[in-house]
Parts: structure tokens; C-alpha cells; sequence
């Protein structure tokens, strides 16, 4: 493994507050119980007033360099993975940089790609690091998710976010083989135009043309560049736009319950996180489940449309470093709950 480009470091971050999918429901009108069954989710996190994109990066990659016990002056790239940036035209990645105490010399850039744009960093990373031109990179996912009140969306679009430190020094968990695989097609499930406040979608053909199609591929294709098989995997962590789809991806591609239930338990506890979400998925299982010798398949999934898939090798040092910060567990249980009107609040759509 000298030679193999690896995670050094990670870090989460998720706000406390907390909207039930019960009072969402309430409030449109609907059937509660019918649309927790369907979905799997039963509340959802939701920013503060004073919280954003650049906010819950910058947390998280203070989170990330604790962790991994480097100088940030030694991470020479960071992205931003988000399809809520605040500002149009300035990059959120040089404030979190600055934030964490990476400037001046680093490169720096947003990434969009909705849900999948913090993992597009990642493999930016990789390459990066594997051609010895930065020694460590890092990459973030990270959104406070919007939706149209009313809309299908609101019941899991959700904020928060988890950043990642590339290199080669004690890594936790590898790549294997410095293998990233990408399945990339024109699919407009899901789009946002400009000066468009929320995004529209193109409601069930979201699923099989869309998710199921390009996490299968980018999954099966990494596997058999590796000569893989499910059962040679430990845990699998895909994109969760909601409980069911990646519990029914696993079930095509061949995994166990078992395997991918780790992960599930952010989606079921915080929603749909966008950029964050397969991030948060990956931190929990590395947080407390993995252990030395283990793999782990990471699957993502932006919409527009493509998945990045990764295959992880768990090493040693996982059992060094883990506990060093707040797991993701440690976030999903600090909340305070609130109610629908102070969500619409929280959110922007009215003003108190």
C-alpha cells in the first residue's frame, strides 16, 4: 500500500435542528404514516438562520484536519462540492481555506454536480496526490438542500455535510488500486434554472433511467475491474435520496441488509443531505464499524446525470485516529426539534 493514495482524515458536521416528516405532512395536508413508509425518513436536519454552505464546510473540514493530525498549510487543493453555494459568482472554497488556515498556497474551487459533486472532488484529489503535485487535498460535499414548499422534495432535502483530507501519509482506509470509476449520461431528472429559487424534477423518472441506472452501472463496473463480488465487500454506502432507492440498488446488485444498513440510518435520521449525503453514509461506517481489513464500496449519485464509485481498504490506523472528533452519531442525537412554520422561517420562504 506505499504507493496507494488513501483518506487521511475526515470530519462531519450536521445542524441540530430537526423538522419531523409527520408535521411536513400535517401541514400539506397529508398522509404522515403512508409517507414515512414510503420513504424510510422520518425527520429531516434543517440550518439555523445563520447557517449555510461555507458554514457547514468549514466545520466540517476543521473536523477533518483534527482528525488526520496535519498542518492545513499542507493541503495544497480543497473543493467545495455543493448545489447551494451562497453566492453566485465567489468560491466558497477559499473561505473555508482560510477558515481552517490552509492559505495562501492551495488551489481552490466549487464544484456542482448536484448530490455528487463533493466525491467529483475526491477523485480530483486522488489524481492530484497519486501525480505528487499537492500532498494533501481535500474535498467537501456539503448543501442546505433546497425544496418547494409543497413539493415531494420537502419531505427530505435536508442540510449538512462531511469534508475529506486525501494523501499517502498513515491513511485510514485506501483506494484500491487508485481505481475511481464514473458513469456519466445527459439525464435531466432533476434541475434548477437561473434566478429559479427551487429545483424541478422529473418525478418517477427519477428512478430507474436516472438513480437506479447509474449507480448500478458505476457499482458493477468497479467490481469487475477489480474482480469483485458483493460478498467480498464488507459495507456499501450509496447516494440516499431517501431510504428506499438504495435499499432496492443493493438488492440488485446483490448485497445484504447487513451491508448497507450502517449508512441508512443518516438518511432515516437527517434526510437527504445532496452533496453530503453518500459522505455522511461513508463517515458513519468509518466512525464505528469498520475495522482494520475491511471494504467498503462508495457509490454516488448526482442528478443531470452520474455516479462515482470508490472500493476502500480499512487499515490500521483507523483504530489510531478514530475518536479524535464528533462522530456522526454525535450529531444525529444533538437536536432540538421545531416546527413547521419555523422551519418555513429557518429556510427563508417567510420572514417572521
Amino acid at each position: 500500500m506505499a504507493n496507494t493514495v488513501g483518506i487521511v482524515g475526515y470530519g462531519s458536521y450536521i445542524p441540530r435542528y430537526r423538522l419531523k416528516v409527520e408535521d411536513i405532512a400535517k401541514a400539506n395536508r397529508a398522509d404522515g404514516k403512508a409517507i414515512i413508509s414510503s420513504l424510510g425518513v422520518y425527520e429531516k436536519s434543517v440550518p439555523n438562520y445563520n447557517e449555510d454552505t461555507i458554514t457547514i464546510a468549514t466545520e466540517a473540514a476543521r473536523n477533518a484536519v483534527e482528525y488526520a493530525g496535519i498542518d492545513p498549510k499542507e493541503i495544497g487543493a480543497i473543493y467545495v462540492g455543493s448545489e447551494s453555494h451562497p453566492y453566485a459568482v465567489k468560491p466558497s472554497a477559499v473561505t473555508v481555506g482560510e477558515a481552517i488556515g490552509a492559505a495562501p498556497w492551495f488551489t481552490a474551487a466549487d464544484l456542482e454536480f448536484a448530490c455528487k459533486a463533493g466525491t467529483a472532488g475526491i477523485q480530483a484529489c486522488i489524481g492530484l496526490v497519486a501525480a505528487d503535485i499537492i500532498k494533501y487535498g481535500m474535498s467537501i460535499g456539503a448543501d442546505t438542500a433546497q425544496s418547494k414548499p409543497g413539493d415531494a422534495l420537502e419531505y427530505t432535502a435536508s442540510a449538512g455535510g462531511a469534508a475529506y483530507i486525501i494523501g499517502r501519509a498513515e491513511p485510514i482506509a485506501v483506494f484500491e488500486k487508485n481505481l475511481t470509476v464514473s458513469y456519466t449520461t445527459d439525464t435531466p431528472d432533476f434541475w434548477r434554472r437561473e434566478r429559479s429559487r427551487y429545483p424541478e424534477h422529473g418525478g418517477r423518472f427519477t428512478g430507474s433511467e436516472a438513480y437506479f441506472k447509474h449507480v448500478i452501472n458505476a457499482a458493477r463496473r468497479m467490481m469487475e475491474l477489480l474482480g469483485r463480488r458483493p460478498d467480498d465487500y464488507d459495507y456499501l454506502v450509496l447516494h440516499m435520496p431517501n431510504c428506499k432507492f438504495p435499499l432496492r440498488a443493493s438488492k440488485i446488485l446483490g448485497f445484504k441488509l447487513e451491508q448497507i444498513r450502517p449508512s441508512l440510518e443518516v438518511v432515516k435520521n437527517i434526510g437527504n443531505t445532496y452533496s453530503g449525503s453518500s459522505l455522511l453514509g461513508l463517515a458513519r461506517v468509518l466512525d464505528g464499524f469498520a475495522e482494520p481489513g475491511d471494504h467498503i464500496l462508495m457509490v454516488s449519485y448526482g442528478s443531470g446525470a452520474g455516479s462515482d464509485a470508490f472500493s476502500l481498504e480499512v487499515t490500521d490506523k483507523i483504530e489510531e485516529k478514530r475518536g479524535r472528533t464528533k462522530r456522526v452519531d454525535d450529531y444525529i442525537q444533538d437536536k432540538i426539534y421545531i416546527d413547521y412554520v419555523t422551519y418555513l422561517n429557518h429556510t427563508g420562504v417567510i420572514i417572521k
